[in-house]
């Protein structure tokens, strides 16, 4: 597996990492522990070094999980998890908390159900609007001056947001969606994190599934699958999206290669501080997301993709109003 540093900061990962809150979380009822923390493990053993989880992913349970698969491994693998959100006594959200005392217990928390000294690469989830992001930036910058963090992250954050907190603490990554058919952080983030000297980690970067060619307007989803609130899934966007798989379908085709790994090889040869993450419960399908870091585009097949992008327009929103709301603050 290649390997990529995230930004100046010299973190070093896997050219692609693992998404892993669907082990545990919001696609469907959770996946047998055992098979889990197989797979985990598989994906070390094939170069994989970069496993993203969160508190919120469950909540907790994820975090428990990648503690148990790789507690024997912790020095092969660097973790990111995430703070920001208060739970109610059912699991669910009940809004976001970066009050500084907050990230503190949440970091000792994290620490305890991953089962390790420190946490690699710790992010906010989201903003918090009523916490200012000087003050959130101060409380990591402690909890890095005591080891128990190594890295500052921010999730969805907004170029404003990511220079306020960059001149506190120096900010790692940015964990934004970005993808084929979410390409907004182009225009809104990519030249302050070049400034900065800031990683991208690109989740969702299959789409949320869609860009594989295994979802038409016909696919059923789960009862428990977050998918069935986002407008973007709802059936008539699927119909119209449909285009853009079909564009990579063919040139996935015309490379002898599937359509995720052509998705993964366009996210990788836009800049070198990217790194996808792109989740899975199937081993199969861990092997084929790896193996798009070894699918070369050229230049021309770049020009060919980005002129056959603009004659496509996706639509619908990526999220549900109320948690469109949270993001790019």
């Amino acid at each position: 597996m290649q390997k990529r540093k995230l930004g100046n900061s010299g973190l070093e990962v896997s050219a692609i990492g693992l998404g892993c809150m669907g082990l545990s979380f919001a696609y469907g009822p959770a996946m047998d522990r055992q098979e889990a923390i197989k797979l985990l493990r598989g994906a070390v053993v094939r170069g994989v070094t970069f496993f993203d989880t969160a508190e919120a992913y469950g909540p907790y349970k994820n975090e428990e999980l990648l503690g148990e698969a790789l507690a024997p491994l912790r020095q092969q693998v660097v973790i990111a998890t995430k703070f920001g959100f208060e739970f109610d006594d059912k699991g669910g959200q009940s809004g976001t908390n970066s009050r500084p005392e907050h990230v503190r217990d949440v970091a000792e928390a994290s620490l305890k159900r991953l089962k390790t000294d420190h946490i690699d690469l710790f992010y906010q989830h989201r903003v918090d609007p009523n916490v200012p992001i000087e003050d959130v930036a101060g409380a990591v910058k402690e909890l890095i001056r005591e080891g128990k963090v190594r890295h500052f992250g921010l999730s969805e954050a907004g170029a404003q947001t990511i220079r306020k907190a960059h001149a506190v603490q120096p900010v790692t990554a940015l964990q934004s969606e970005y993808s084929l058919w979410w390409r907004e952080p182009e225009t809104k983030v990519f030249s302050t994190l070049e400034e900065l000297g800031i990683g991208l980690v690109s989740y969702s970067p299959l789409g949320r599934g869609f860009l594989t060619g295994t979802i038409n307007e016909d696919t059923s989803f789960g009862s428990g699958d977050f998918r069935n609130l986002v407008p973007r899934f709802a059936p008539e966007a699927r119909k119209a999206n449909q285009a853009l798989v079909e564009l990579i379908g063919q040139i996935a085709a015309r490379k002898s290669v599937t359509s995720a790994q052509i998705a993964l090889a366009w996210i990788l040869a836009q800049k070198p501080w990217i790194v996808p993450i792109p989740g899975t419960t199937k081993l199969h399908r861990l092997e084929e997301n790896i193996g798009a870091a070894s699918v070369e585009l050229t230049p021309d097949d770049l020009r060919q993709i980005e002129a056959s992008l603009a004659a496509v327009e996706v639509k619908g929103d990526r999220y549900p109003p109320e948690l469109q709301a949270r993001v790019d603050r």
